[in-house]
């Protein structure tokens, strides 16, 4: 299926949560594309955020039905995931999707064989990769900044959910924890700049049996019992001969770790928060001060997010829009399904060694994203 020759692509968003509000807003960044519908599960969600945009709400299968509606941009829970992307694929509309692609690796490779099948586009979040931060990383180490990548760490650490979000249970579930609800950033960033993984090891700990809801709401002060592994280390081979440390947890109240260094032959790459389109890489050169470049005014890197008071680049659908551009000229799109299933193989690997105590290989394949350019960054731009 291709896109409308010269017609912009129309958007339809089944999920109109918090989340949405970030897509929603960017779309009119960007060329190519049309916002037009949007569907949740509540009716009145969807009603508010189509007042607020501008744009029709519909009932999911009525947006999926509707011949105005060229991609689904699925912005639901992990759990629907996969049902969601599926029925869209089905109803003959290309699919870009939260992460995780969905919550086991045996579903996202059936999203991505239906894809192709169908001879549609499946992307995923993160996008995250292809922002200022994201795109400097990548440049120096395709020129070789620091030799041959030999070994490095990654960490994502803090409280968890209970303590801001209202209604945070579903992160502690299958398909939630700190590996599969933030190891997508990571994860994604890492295979950027490395290529892919051949195998993991990990340890796997829940911190707590149970978790005391202390965010304002309905279930403060109430307990849930937690059904997913909350503190993980692993240890991540990649094919190229590198070795990473990939720690996730949410038992960690203060800690000092980078959340991404790199370390080869010829020095040293460390990286900002890969949850954020921008923020400060730094470059040592064989054991010489740390060289910093910085985001801000750097395409993609310039804060924006919160509105009210911006501390953070905030690009999402920046993915979306470099698959409509995919869709126009034949390229393989950066944020893929393959990608993201790559990923969501690792996750599971990951938590299947920490059950197991074992090594785990990763069989499926990915060929390593394509640089962004800063030109190709550019035509992106409405």
């Amino acid at each position: 299926m291709q896109a409308k020759s010269q017609a912009r692509l129309g958007i339809g968003v089944i999920g109109c949560g918090n989340i949405s509000m970030t897509y929603l807003r960017n779309a009119a960044l960007f060329g190519g594309i049309e916002l037009r519908a949007c569907a949740d599960i509540s009716a009145e969600m969807a009603a508010l955020r189509a007042k607020e945009y501008g744009i029709r709400a519909l009932a999911v299968d009525a947006l999926l039905a509707d011949p105005e509606i060229d991609l689904v941009l699925n912005l639901t829970i992990p759990a629907a995931h996969f049902d969601i992307s599926f029925s869209a694929l089905s109803a003959g509309k290309h699919v870009f999707t939260e992460k995780p692609l969905a919550i086991s690796a045996c579903d996202g490779r059936r999203l991505v064989t239906e894809a192709a099948k169908r001879g549609l586009l499946l992307g995923s979040a993160p996008d995250t990769f292809l922002g200022a931060a994201g795109r400097k990383a990548r440049r120096l180490m395709d020129e070789g900044a620091i030799g041959r990548p030999v070994t490095g760490t990654a960490f994502m650490m803090g409280r968890g959910m209970e303590h801001w979000h209202p209604n945070p249970q579903f992160y502690y579930q299958p398909g939630g924890g700190p590996v599969f609800d933030m190891g997508p950033y990571y994860l994604t960033m890492l295979v950027n700049l490395l290529g892919p993984v051949a195998r993991v090891m990990a340890m796997a700990t829940k911190g707590q049996e149970e978790r005391l809801i202390s965010a304002e709401g309905r279930f403060k002060n109430t307990k849930f019992k937690v059904g997913t592994p909350t503190n993980v280390l692993s240890l991540l081979e990649f094919r190229s001969g590198a070795t990473v440390t990939f720690g996730a947890s949410w038992d960690v109240f203060r800690h000092s770790n980078h959340p991404i260094e790199l370390h080869g032959t010829e020095g040293s790459l460390r990286l900002p928060d890969p949850d954020t389109f921008g923020g400060t890489v730094s470059l040592s050169e064989r054991g010489a001060e740390w060289k910093d470049f910085a985001s801000e005014g750097e395409l993609y890197g310039d804060r924006n997010w919160p509105y009210a008071a911006p501390d953070r680049a905030n690009y999402r659908m920046l993915g979306v829009a470099d698959l409509v551009r995919s869709l126009r000229t034949g390229a393989t799109p950066r944020a893929s399904g393959n990608l993201a299933l790559h990923v969501l193989e690792i996750m599971e690997a990951i938590l299947h060694s920490g059950e197991t105590k074992s090594s785990v290989a990763i069989t499926g394949d990915v060929v390593q994203p394509a640089l962004l350019s800063e030109d190709e960054a550019r035509g992106l731009l409405a």
